[in-house]
């Protein structure tokens, strides 16, 4: 089969030909038709993820497919459903091998790059503001990289959630994209004094960062007392340091969020939160934003899009 392979960090990937991989015990292997890029997939290619996967390895940590085949022990879903599925690696190749509880049947009306779009992302922000921050109705969030892969995501379930949005995005054109997916208004990264622009929204209760440098610690000074900073990852490259003493000040609190660190201690919160997101899908209440849909031989221009910071939303590749 074919399958993207990195054999050096910092490298090139590269398409190569391997044998197709056989589910072992609580396995199932995928047809895959759809694999959703991830800024993780650029960090692990340069051993800067939390995870580090043996050399060499597969890219791709959402897929979308059918079942091929059940590991031992294994008894569903059949040969045949329509699933998704969120994993360390792997997912880009014609055959992808995944932990059975991390597969999850898809409704009806989903197709496969919308699926393959969905876990991480909706799965993360769902976390961070419901699980995490108690985000509330009435209450001010305020999303960092609002157009990117989890902030718009973050975005759409806040106002879902009742708060009032303001999105945070660089340019006319991203901040367009996050007020149609819910956001109140918005103010521009690119913004000369942010820290002033972010303080003028009036007084924010939740800040949602996937970004982190300068606009956290403008966000952090913009905070109602008991004010909640949920820090989700670091696209910036710069990683905020926190000043305790005006977390004391305005009793705030700084929450981190690894998503993917529930599938270890706690996976039925996952679990739970992602059968809420599909639910809200099938109900309409929820439409992935996907900026581009390229082939599989078109993964190197595809990450470059999202190195580039030229994609908003998701990037997701389709296989034949």
């Amino acid at each position: 089969m074919k399958s993207w392979r990195l054999a050096e960090l910092g490298g090139a990937f590269r398409c190569e030909d391997i044998e197709i991989p056989q589910p072992g015990a609580g396995e199932i292997a995928l047809d895959v038709a759809a694999c959703a890029l991830n800024f993780a997939d650029l960090l692990m290619r340069d051993g800067k993820y939390q995870e580090k996967p043996s050399l060499p390895y597969t890219p791709g940590m959402e897929v979308a497919g059918t079942v091929a085949a059940l590991g031992p022990g294994v008894v569903g879903p059949p040969i045949g459903t329509r699933v998704l599925a969120f994993l360390n690696h792997g997912g880009l190749a014609q055959t992808a091998i995944a932990p059975a509880n991390r597969v999850v049947a898809i409704p009806d009306c989903m197709g496969f790059a919308d699926a393959a779009a969905f876990p991480i992302a909706y799965g993360t922000s769902h976390l961070a503001l419901d699980h995490k921050a108690r985000l509330q109705p009435g209450e001010t969030l305020l999303v960092l990289g609002a157009a990117g892969g989890v902030g718009l995501t973050a975005v759409e379930i806040g106002a879902r959630m009742g708060a009032r949005v303001i999105a945070s995005a660089r340019g006319a054109d991203k901040l367009a994209i996050a007020k149609a997916a819910g956001a109140e208004s918005g103010i521009d990264s690119d913004t000369p004094d942010l820290k002033a622009a972010f303080k003028a929204i009036g007084g924010v209760d939740v800040v949602y960062d996937a970004v982190g440098g300068a606009g956290f610690d403008a966000a952090l000074s913009a905070c109602r007392p008991e004010g909640r900073l949920l820090t989700i990852g670091f696209a910036s490259g710069q990683v905020p340091q926190v000043p305790a003493n005006l977390l004391l000040v305005k009793n705030l609190s700084v929450l981190g969020l690894y998503w993917g660190g529930y599938l270890k201690f706690a996976p039925q919160v996952l679990t739970k939160s992602l059968q809420t997101l599909l639910g809200w899908y099938q109900a309409g209440g929820l439409r992935p934003h996907i900026s581009h849909t390229l082939p599989f031989d078109a993964l190197p221009q595809a990450l470059e899009l999202l190195r580039d910071r030229k994609s908003t939303g998701k990037i997701v590749i389709t296989l034949p």
